[in-house]
């Protein structure tokens, strides 16, 4: 307080002295904009006396760079500062506003004295600094007295927050028997207090669990190894605590703590070891070649790679029978029975004979057998009646050596195997793990198709005898000598049923029938040629009509249900009674495939649409097979480019199921009648216009005026008035041609023949007429049922003009298809019409 108070005492003396004191706002924080400091710099004005240029304009703002302290846990509000200007003389004509960053929620100023105050705690974590504009007015006029100031209330740091370890716990490795200094990792702690005030943030690093092993660097974090020749096989696991303490260390900081779990990664360091230095094995003399022996195993304190045992027998001891390889999961070493061949157990059996001065019977037996039955010592190399027990070296040592341990010596061990052969009494031993046999399918029954061998390995020799697994051959299908080992068919085999036959042969020693021993047999049902081939599928092939000769319309493919698909081959030829085919011929493409091939060009559907042509199809087979298929080829209506438009040739006049020939009967048929009607219409226009021609009468007076009544009877120019009193005009049931009826009308009374009144007689007509909704006015109704008896252009009714069959039916056109509505309705209407003339000429 005694500190602010000499402050604002020193600038209110420079204020009172005339010295020009401008107060700047603090300087902008990062990353402020440029208008943002221009803003902040200090207003000019005009200078007097009319010179150019700004004058410095004087501020009175009296002011300091303002802190606030967080974490503030007193009573009252915090003082934070004061805001003066040297325009306020103490009368209170001033008021000072505040605004900008948490004014009036945060911060609050007295309006008159100008003191700012914080209402609550603040933590600089949250906001640092806050930004404010301050503004001096008249308190009278609420006139600026000054241009409004920017400032900036910082939040002193306090130590609030202690060091974090946020990444932790740690995890980290470190090879076993590594030097002093060794890097191990290193631990970042974060402290949030600020680091640019005081020692809130200086964070230093210290071990407080894990010496001597390990230490970690004060002002980095880097752990470090501490302790030489760290053995992982005496310990693997280290538990290192780490402190953070803030003020530098000092006593009153805050501190956090992380745990590094630290792991000795192993190295070579440690040899393989035996157990024990002498491995004593029983081996039976059955044992079969490739078979395991023995297990003998070296233990190695190291893990993984470094683990890793690779055993060897020494050579030139009795070792050479036998093999040894390594187990990859348990590191063991599986002695094995090694395949031998006949040169080397011969030199074996002559270097016994020399250790025993004489060279037995027994060993030029067995020479001689390997060189007949090379098979058998193959299965069998060990002999309790020829050698009993076999003495030999291991060694066990490392694959993968540090260069740093050689130095300690050889990273080995070595251990005698001695390995006794044990007498037994063996089952039979087939000379083939596995048979396989083929047979053909319908193979007559009884027919040997293959035999399997066993023998008795003792010394005594025990005949062998042979017998089918009945769980194997539930059907019988097979029958086995027992005595020779042959194996022949039972019954007809069928490759479609069952292709493949899975056998068990099982050999029984005479003298022991309880030692059996098993071979699997597996038959193959061979294919005969049985099939022929045949189209793969019914191809739909079509040639268009601007084909050209030689062009290749189809091509096709075979199928034949014989096996195997993969060696099948097949042959495409045109019969020989379809060699002079002069439309199509077959192509022969030789991979399984051929085309039909055009020979000629001209196709047309309207002469012939569908042709047949027959391929015939071999197969390599024995005996071959062959069929003979139909292809069946439609002649179509194509574009220019070859695209298909249509294929139908009836689809354009006639139906589908008439042969050819009597669509064009009917067309034919069709095209006549049409002339007649033609020239029918042309004769009888020609005749009239002759008719009308050559009369001598004026045209004009056989004009008939339909607007006009006329004169009753006595008018008979126009028109004979006896047509009127014709009989054959009155008629009942008499129905109008120019409209057809939709119901029956109701009888008609006669009009007497005696009747003179024409004119009542034409009036009942309209009234019939005009009764008679479905008729039109009787004025337009036009009667040509009689032309009278002098007429010069004779009769114009059609009924006797046109000599056609009336008998003849059209109903069927309705049954062709939507393609022939039209010609349907044209010659329904036809046969309708010709119908009612003839009704109407019948009745008259």
């Amino acid at each position: 307080m005694l500190t602010r108070n000499c402050l604002l005492l020193f600038l209110w003396i420079l204020v009172d002295e005339g010295s020009v004191f401008s107060l700047r706002p603090p300087s902008p924080p990062l990353g402020r904009s440029r208008t943002g400091r221009e803003h902040a710099r200090t207003a000019v004005g005009p200078m007097k006396n009319g010179a150019a240029g700004f004058q410095r304009v004087k501020r009175g703002w009296v002011w300091n760079q303002f802190f606030v302290l967080e974490e503030y846990m007193g009573s009252d509000p915090q003082y934070v500062g004061k805001l003066h200007t040297d325009l306020d003389k103490g009368d209170s004509a001033v008021k000072y506003t505040l605004s900008g960053d948490g004014a009036g929620s945060i911060f609050t100023i007295d309006q008159t004295t100008g003191d700012i105050h914080a209402l609550r705690s603040l933590d600089r974590e949250e906001k640092p600094y806050y930004t404010l504009r301050a503004q001096a007015v008249d308190i009278n006029t609420n006139r600026p007295l000054e241009p409004e100031s920017e400032f900036v209330i910082k939040v002193q740091d306090i130590n609030d927050n202690e060091p974090k370890f946020l990444e932790g716990p740690y995890t980290a490795s470190v090879p076993e028997m590594s030097p002093v200094g060794t890097y191990v990792t290193q631990v970042t702690a974060t402290d949030a207090d600020d680091p640019t005030y005081g020692n809130s943030a200086r964070v230093v690093y210290s071990i407080l669990h894990g010496q001597p092993y390990f230490s970690v660097d004060p002002k980095t974090g880097v752990i470090k190894t501490a302790l030489s020749n760290m053995d992982r096989e005496v310990k693997e696991q280290y538990q290192v605590l780490i402190q953070a303490k803030d003020m530098g260390g000092q006593l009153g900081g805050l501190a956090g703590t992380t745990t590094v779990n630290i792991t000795l990664s192993d190295v070579n360091d440690n040899p393989p070891r035996f157990s024990k230095s002498f491995f004593h094995l029983r081996v039976p003399e059955s044992s079969a070649v490739g078979s395991a022996v023995g297990r003998i195993k070296a233990h190695d304190l190291d893990i993984g790679k470094n683990a890793e045992v690779e055993y060897t027998i020494v050579p030139g001891d009795g070792g050479a029978m036998f093999d040894i390889t390594t187990n990859e999961h348990n590191q063991e070493g599986i002695i094995i029975l090694k395949r031998q061949d006949c040169e080397t157990m011969e030199m074996e059996e002559r270097q016994r004979a020399r250790e025993t001065s004489a060279i037995t019977v027994k060993s030029g037996l067995h020479s001689l057998c390997c060189k007949i039955n090379f098979n058998l010592f193959f299965l069998q190399p060990l002999d309790y009646e020829s050698k009993k027990a076999y003495t030999f070296k291991v060694d066990a040592s490392n694959a993968h050596l540090d260069p740093r341990f050689q130095t300690f010596g050889a990273f080995k061990d070595t251990a005698t195997v001695k390995i006794n052969v044990l007498d037994v009494d063996e089952p039979p031993v087939f000379n083939k793990p596995s048979y396989v046999m083929d047979v053909y399918e319908d193979t007559p029954a009884g027919t040997i198709i293959g035999a399997v061998t066993a023998q008795d390995l003792d010394a005594s020799g025990s005949p062998v005898r042979y017998s089918i697994d009945w769980k194997s051959d539930l059907d019988s299908y097979f029958d086995i000598d027992p005595v020779e080992g042959t194996i022949s068919t039972n019954e007809l085999l069928d490759r479609e049923s069952i292709a493949q036959h899975n056998i068990s042969i099982v050999a029984t020693k005479l003298n022991s029938p309880v030692l059996t021993s098993r071979v699997a047999v597996t038959v193959h049902v061979l294919d005969i040629n049985e099939f022929p081939p045949e189209l793969a599928t019914p191809y739909e092939t079509f040639v268009c009509e601007n084909a050209k000769m030689g062009q290749v319309i189809q091509t096709f493919s075979a199928k034949d249900q014989d096996l195997p698909t993969a060696g099948q081959q097949f042959s495409f030829k045109t019969p020989k009674e379809d060699v002079k085919n002069k439309n199509f011929t077959i192509r022969d493409f030789g991979n399984n495939t051929a085309g039909i091939v055009t020979k000629r060009s001209g196709f047309r559907r309207r002469l012939q649409e569908i042709y047949f042509l027959p391929v015939v199809i071999e197969d390599n087979g024995y005996p071959p097979k062959s069929s003979t298929g139909t292809l069946t080829i439609r002649v179509c209506g194509c574009e220019s480019d070859g695209s298909l438009l249509t294929c139908s040739a009836e689809a354009i006049f006639l139906p589908v199921g008439l042969s050819t020939g009597a669509l064009i009967a009917i067309l034919l048929c069709i095209i006549i009648l049409l002339v007649i009607v033609v020239l029918y219409v042309g004769l009888r226009r020609q005749k009239k216009k002759e008719t009308l021609m050559s009369s001598k009468e004026d045209i004009r007076d056989n004009v008939i005026h339909y607007d006009d009544e006329g004169g009753g009877e006595e008018d008979t120019h126009a028109f004979d008035m006896g047509t009127l009193r014709n009989p054959k005009v009155v008629k009942e049931n008499l129905f109008r041609r120019d409209v057809k009826p939709e119901k029956k009308r109701g009888l008609r009374p006669p009009v007497s023949q005696d009747s003179t009144d024409i004119r009542d007689f034409i009036n009942q007509r309209l009234k019939e007429h005009d009764m008679d909704n479905s008729a039109p006015p009787y004025d337009s109704l036009a009667t040509y049922a009689y032309e009278g008896n002098g007429s010069v252009a004779e009769s114009l009714s059609s009924i006797e003009s046109l000599a056609i069959d009336l008998e003849e039916e059209y109903d069927y056109l309705n049954d062709w298809g939507p393609r022939f509505k039209t010609l349907a309705g044209i010659f329904g209407e036809q046969s309708e019409t010709q119908s009612d003339s003839t009704t109407t000429e019948n009745t008259h």
